[in-house]
């Protein structure tokens, strides 16, 4: 009985250190941080908004877009310029494949719906999507007015033109589809840019494309959900030693808002380790089921105190003012 008895003090005392120390291992009590803004992605660039509730797969947004706000549409050159000058740090864009080995930048999967087009967008060639109108079907109103019907005739570019257009700037290029051809087909372009053009780029989309991608480009930047589950899921077994699995790194990490706070030394000792691994963490607001952003005053609040991470917002127009005051 006395052997027992020591045994579970001695048990009892390993627990304890146990507890100690990853409790100070992932507390943000003595972690230095740099005092930085958020870094700031601005999907699609300038966007038209629309309400969030009760959107399906199939929903048209460009048929319920709040009152315009700003001449820009999502995914074209001026877009993404005023992005930038409205203080994005990246932008995000989608790609589709088209019949003649081109990739336009568009996101929806038809034409339907935001253009006077119709059928599959990779359907067509670069140059026939080059005619139409991409600003033809939005509408605030039901259909009683389309303030940009005739104003988006020629503005689907290619990702070319705009790589060419920015080669100094950083972006996150998504694709649309888990077709791994698809992923082959963007390492083919993106190989032909020099080295320190390539370090800018990120890409995401589904497993089977961004695998092929890191195969032939393993030097890129790449996330999927495969890439998130075989980084995060292992973190969250072992990171409260710190330890970063090597899924984790030169990579890119997207946290819905009510997840982050359950990883290993949220937010400052994760975010420095993903730092150290090479790796960008982009917090997503809600769930991120249909890319919510951080978009206004109310959800800056939400952010942790001297947050300095990545954040995925819709409205960067609204939000680098108000981090700037």
């Amino acid at each position: 009985m006395k052997n027992f008895r020591g045994s579970i003090k001695v048990f009892l005392i390993c627990m304890g250190i146990l507890a100690v120390f990853m409790y100070f291992n992932n507390s943000n009590l003595f972690t230095e941080t740099e005092k930085n803004d958020p870094l700031l992605l601005a999907h699609r660039g300038l966007a038209q908004t629309f309400p969030m509730e009760g959107l399906e797969y199939d929903t048209c947004t460009a048929r319920i877009i709040y009152e315009p706000e700003h001449p820009y549409i999502e995914n074209t050159i001026p877009s993404i310029e005023a992005a930038f000058a409205a203080g994005a740090d990246v932008v995000e864009f989608d790609i589709q494949p088209t019949i003649d080995g081109k990739f336009a930048v568009f996101h929806d999967w038809t034409l339907d719906c935001r253009t006077n087009g119709k059928g599959v967008t990779r359907k067509h060639t670069m140059e026939h999507l080059k005619r139409l109108d991409i600003g033809y079907g939005y509408t605030p109103d039901g259909g009683e007015t389309y303030p940009f019907r005739g104003k988006g005739v020629g503005m689907m570019p290619k990702m070319g033109e705009v790589l060419r257009r920015f080669p100094d700037k950083s972006f996150l290029i998504h694709i649309k589809s888990d077709d791994p051809q698809e992923g082959g087909l963007l390492a083919e372009h993106l190989a032909k840019l020099p080295s320190e053009q390539l370090e800018l780029l990120t890409v995401y989309g589904g497993n089977k494309p961004i695998a092929k991608l890191k195969e032939e480009l393993p030097e890129v930047r790449v996330m999927s959900k495969e890439t998130l589950k075989s980084c995060l899921i292992p973190y969250l077994t072992t990171g409260w030693t710190g330890y970063v699995p090597e899924a984790c790194k030169h990579s890119q990490i997207h946290l819905p808002e009510n997840i982050a706070p359950w990883l290993w030394g949220w937010p400052d000792k994760f975010l420095n380790r993903m730092e150290r691994a090479g790796t960008r963490v982009i917090l997503v607001a809600g769930n991120g089921t249909w890319s919510e952003g951080f978009d206004s005053e109310e959800d800056l609040k939400r952010l942790p105190d001297d947050y300095s991470g990545g954040i995925w917002t819709n409205r960067v127009d609204v939000i680098h003012p108000l981090l700037e005051e």
